[in-house]
């Protein structure tokens, strides 16, 4: 048998042609559930079905005009509703005003709309619920809304060509930002600091939002040593501070940026003020280890469960992932999405999720030696199917 084609990046995104196979995905899926319309109230669940770009103060709810998309089986076209309208591009019939669906008044005049635009019978799907639209008989009890969550997760889990090509660009303004706060890292710095640089540099390179603030978390030698945790695991992330940088701090760097609707993802250890001690490269090599042995099984077919087995195995049946996470995530419209791999869902769950190419995945094992604190970092790559490509190529400095 043929080798399959790599997938082929294009250099920019075609973004017209991306939303279009987004909603040909939604209707096929819609199509076969037997579903007829999708009412969407998660942020990134309507960039995703309109293509609609907006500041976000947070990355979960931004403020009571929270921006409704509304996708109907038969119509080309989705309808949005929301007070940032005018940069999407979309007939102007399917752009409305904001609605306000934490009230009840809000939505009886969404309803009202809605059932202007939804045959009665239809079968409806809600990504999410306020209380005030658990409250109407019209949504919540005639038409037996399914989890439109769910299906929006099947979409987006295999990345178009365009959509790779919007996550790599993401990744590369992080690696820029990152590699000015990089140079910057120096006993007396403020985290503060840190933080501003990132954000000046980022906005500067054309991101649409800062998704995680950014985490420049210096780790205690010992576990007991940091903030008490009710499961007496790592505390960690932990908010950036103005606490001075010493020499020899461990910091682990966490952060992520919203580019072109889609969100990147970074993780490095640095050693502040000095070169990684023979303790901290060991701990660097170990990690090299856990990941090399994960990436030997990562292919399109392997399951979530064949990855952690790998990774178990290589740090010789200890678990290196904190279990309050996972050792893998999905990338995409959300800073984390599925595919999840050695998640709190347990091993029934990872041994069910079967990889596909096209994928993208972030790999996020950690090294603990108590009482020299620890090395983590994060990988993103795209599946294949015949192993995986990387997404990024910043280097593991100062290891």
């Amino acid at each position: 048998m043929a080798a399959a084609p790599p997938i082929s990046i294009p250099d920019a995104p075609d973004l017209g042609r991306m939303r279009r196979e987004r909603l040909d995905r939604l209707r096929a899926l819609l199509a076969a559930q037997g579903i007829d319309t999708l009412v969407l109230l998660g942020n990134t669940h309507v960039v995703y079905a309109t293509g609609a770009i907006w500041p976000l103060a947070d990355a979960g709810r931004a403020n009571f005009e929270q921006p409704v998309a509304v996708v109907l089986a038969d119509d080309e076209w989705p309808h949005l509703f929301s007070h940032a309208r005018d940069e999407v591009d979309l007939p102007v019939d399917h752009l409305h005003p904001p609605v306000h669906l934490d009230f009840d008044e809000g939505v009886a005049a969404f309803v009202a709309q809605l059932r202007d635009l939804v045959p009665d019978g239809a079968v409806l799907a809600v990504d999410e619920w306020t209380h005030a639209m658990s409250r109407e008989p019209w949504l919540r009890f005639a038409d037996k809304p399914k989890d439109a969550g769910r299906l929006i997760a099947m979409a987006k889990a295999v990345k178009t060509p365009d959509e790779l090509s919007c996550l790599r660009a993401g990744l590369r303004i992080t690696e820029q930002a990152i590699a000015e706060v990089q140079a910057r890292v120096a006993p007396g710095v403020r985290q503060s600091d840190l933080t501003a640089t990132f954000l000046r540099t980022i906005f500067d390179a054309g991101a649409d939002a800062n998704i995680l603030d950014p985490i420049w978390q210096v780790m205690p030698a010992r576990m007991a040593d940091g903030p008490w945790t009710t499961t007496g695991d790592l505390a960690v992330p932990l908010l950036t501070t103005e606490r001075e940088l010493a020499v020899g701090d461990v910091l682990w760097v966490d952060t992520g940026i919203s580019h072109l609707g889609f969100h990147s993802d970074f993780g490095r250890t640095w050693i502040v003020g000095q070169e990684p001690d023979a303790r901290q490269r060991d701990q660097f090599e170990r990690w090299r280890s856990i990941i090399g042995a994960v990436l030997d099984v990562t292919r399109a077919g392997a399951t979530a469960a064949d990855l952690t087995a790998a990774a178990i195995r290589a740090a010789d049946g200890v678990v290196p992932w904190m279990p309050h996470f996972y050792l893998g995530h999905g990338l995409g419209i959300d800073s984390a999405e599925a595919p999840f791999v050695g998640s709190d869902l347990g091993e029934a769950f990872d041994a069910s999720l079967v990889l596909a190419a096209g994928m993208v995945l972030v790999l996020e094992p950690i090294v603990w030696d108590d009482g020299a604190a620890g090395y983590r970092s994060e990988e993103v790559l795209l599946i294949t199917e015949d192993g995986w490509e990387p997404m990024t190529d910043y280097p593991y400095d100062p290891f």
